[in-house]
């Protein structure tokens, strides 16, 4: 038998007495169990196969990357062995896993401990039961991202990348605990409620785990943003024959801190739960608002109008598919408040939870999509009438609503997406998932993302239209055309979910501009660009939608698009897959969102080789003048046209190279390029 090593308990029951400041029998442990793992491809059946060491997250569909429409999708292996000391005989064990997609299944010391089905929200078991104390352990877990027609979701535009993509953690608790078994949540619910600026009631609801008849003590902490404990309150529950009940308490706060984008304040939750032989504790930041649409469909928060600047994201990474990493997300949030953005559409399936906590601290609100997604162009339906497709796509909406509840960015529960109602009706089920998310759903309101006519656009209280008039259907007139019929329909509350058009970095149209052929392979970004600049317009002069997203903040992978520069890559972004270069409407937007850091940014840089003498050269800036220089020579000021613009038409450059640079006189803010004009030309 492997014992433990004396060295290793001491480092272990340190980092339990520095971390908690506690015995080790008195509170939680998180251990993560991200690094050291073997992963074999499903079909890999030799016994002496060595497999591939990795840490998590991981993925093994880097062939989705390439442009493969026939990528990997079936099952991965992985396994992990580790100590587990004598010391914590007696205490509870528990898994959770942040991602696994789409199957997932647990075996401890091969010992089948659980299945989870749906790859976009987080699963914990309990497996003290299968746990060999002071001894070595294994792991085994089984992923499978294969095709399940009762597994939503079934389609999408977008790639279903297989693995344990996000953390994994060994959780070690008391004997009575905040529940772990909560549809994966933290165990605890906090709810604003009757908020305003003079008072805010708070109440919070911990679901506790224990020994059947025994009573625990429930203590709640009210902290603010600094730590200061501002009020506590204990409450005392027997827990039932199956060793569960709930503790409940309320607090009012006096003129409370409001959380909104310009102000993102947190509070502190602490719920302590003390039974017979130890104690365990859970922290929730969580944030106080109010949001409700009112009679002129303007999206109101904390009662005061505020104009939804909105983006998609998918969430994936050139390189890396799925597994992103904290720095990642860090950087995907950096993208958003540069540009100015106030509201992200996590489109397609619940994100990652740190993305999240990314966006409570900057006070960016959230779309949170559940993974019933429709075919949208494609020959494929998106719902299957089948009581276990209907039981799956529950348990994903009760998921993603518990273990999301106690972050103030969220806003909406976006129900679905391009489903239709052809063949098999998913009316009723959508109704039903509607009634959950209003039942449970902490007081959010409740979207879906159209593209068509119909029944289904009445169920949520709010409907979002995918418009891509000037890409995949008709002129960029279309949009106002179709902004103005919404008129007949008042009773709608009517926002734009998805917007935009694919542009490559490497393709440029020169003067000779008019709508690309979406499903081919020229995606100039001057197009991309005058579409957005088209719908602003048309948006911010109007005010008829409660929000607006641009589809998408960021390129992302799918497999099976053979359109734009690059195969595999759905080429909407306004930042490139790797994050590495923000296109030229990027800054189009952040000159009309982002008002507090001064800019000038010069469009068109990377169309540097031209055959034209004579050229219009244009500037995006958040500033109210700025001047042009060519060669060091002034072509004068131009003032903002109100929508971040500044143009110069028919400027004269010599053969060879010119130097462009564009300077804001007042802060001094500058961008610089350089432009070669060669004669000759493509005929």
């Amino acid at each position: 038998m492997l014992k433990y090593s004396e060295q290793m308990k001491k480092i272990l029951i340190g980092l339990l007495a520095c971390g908690f400041g506690a015995s080790v029998s008195a509170q939680r442990l998180n251990r993560s169990l991200d690094r050291g793992w073997n992963y074999i491809p499903g079909w890999e059946t030799r016994l002496t196969a060595a497999g591939q060491d990795v840490d998590l997250p991981h993925t093994w569909n880097t062939d989705a990357l390439g442009g493969k429409p026939d990528y990997y999708r079936g099952l991965g292996g992985y396994f992990k062995a580790f100590e587990i000391p004598a010391e914590w005989e007696g205490q509870r064990i528990f898994i959770r896993f942040g991602g696994a997609n789409s199957t997932c299944d647990l075996y401890v010391n091969g010992k089948h401990a659980g299945q989870h089905r749906g790859g976009y929200t987080a699963f914990a078991w309990e497996i003290t039961q299968w746990i060999r104390f002071g001894e070595r352990n294994t792991l085994s877990v089984r992923v499978n991202n294969a095709p399940d027609l009762n597994l939503p979701p079934l389609v999408g535009d977008f790639n279903f990348y297989g693995g344990l993509y996000r953390e994994v953690e060994l959780i070690v608790t008391a004997d009575t605990h905040i529940a772990l078994d909560d549809y994966g949540s933290s165990g605890v619910y906090i709810t604003p409620a009757q908020v305003s600026a003079e008072r805010a009631e708070v109440n919070v609801r911990a679901c506790v785990r224990g020994r059947r008849g025994t009573t625990a003590e429930a203590t709640f902490i009210l902290r603010d943003g600094e730590g200061n404990r501002l009020d506590s309150t204990v409450r005392r529950v027997l827990l039932d024959g199956n060793g569960r009940n709930e503790a409940k308490a309320s607090f009012s706060i006096g003129r409370p801190h409001l959380w909104g984008p310009k102000d993102p304040y947190l509070y502190d939750m602490e719920v302590r739960v003390k039974g017979a032989e130890g104690y365990d504790s859970v922290r929730q930041r969580f944030g106080v608002r109010r949001f409700e649409i009112d009679a002129q469909n303007r999206f109101l928060l904390n009662g005061e109008p505020l104009t939804v600047q909105g983006v998609c994201r998918v969430e994936d990474w050139d390189g890396i598919g799925n597994a992103l990493r904290p720095l990642n997300h860090r950087r995907d949030v950096e993208l958003l408040k540069e540009m100015g953005a106030n509201a992200v559409r996590c489109a397609y399936f619940p994100n990652d939870p740190y993305f999240l906590d990314l966006c409570d601290r900057e006070g960016i609100l959230v779309w949170s999509d559940l993974p019933l997604v429709g075919a949208g162009p494609y020959r494929d339906k998106g719902y299957n009438d089948s009581e276990e497709f209907r039981a799956s796509i529950r348990q994903q909406l009760r998921e993603m609503i518990r273990q999301q509840y106690n972050h103030p960015c969220v806003v909406w529960w976006g129900i679905f997406d391009q489903l239709n109602q052809r063949g098999d009706d998913p009316i009723a089920l959508v109704n039903e998932l509607n009634g959950i998310a209003k039942q449970e759903g902490g007081g959010r309101l409740t979207v879906a993302a159209s593209n068509q006519n119909g029944q289904l656009n009445f169920v949520t209280d709010l409907i979002g239209f995918n418009t891509f008039y000037g890409w995949t259907r008709d002129q960029l007139s279309g949009f106002a055309e179709w902004r103005a019929s919404l008129e007949e329909y008042p009773e709608l509350r009517c926002g734009v979910s998805e917007y935009g058009a694919g542009a490559s970095i490497y393709q440029w149209a020169g003067d000779s501009l008019c709508r690309p052929v979406a499903e081919g392979p020229w995606h100039p970004e001057q197009w991309q660009t005058l579409l957005h600049e088209t719908y602003w317009e048309e948006i911010a002069a109007s005010g008829s939608f409660w929000g607006t997203f641009v589809w998408t903040m960021f390129d992302y992978g799918a497999a099976h698009r053979t359109d734009g520069a690059r195969p595999g890559t759905a080429d909407f972004g306004l930042v490139t897959f790797d994050r590495w270069v923000c296109k030229d409407a990027f800054y189009f937007y952040k000159a009309n969102w982002n008002r507090t850091v001064p800019f000038v940014y010069l469009t068109g840089k990377r169309f540097d080789l031209r055959y034209d003498d004579r050229q219009t050269l244009r500037v995006f800036s958040n500033q109210a003048d700025v001047e042009l220089f060519v060669n060091g020579v002034s072509l004068g000021l131009r003032t903002n046209d109100g929508w971040g613009r500044f143009v110069w038409e028919d400027v004269a450059l010599k053969r060879g190279e010119n130097v462009v640079e564009a300077v804001d006189p007042l802060s001094g803010s500058r961008d610089r390029t350089v432009i070669r004009i060669e004669p000759g030309g493509d005929l």
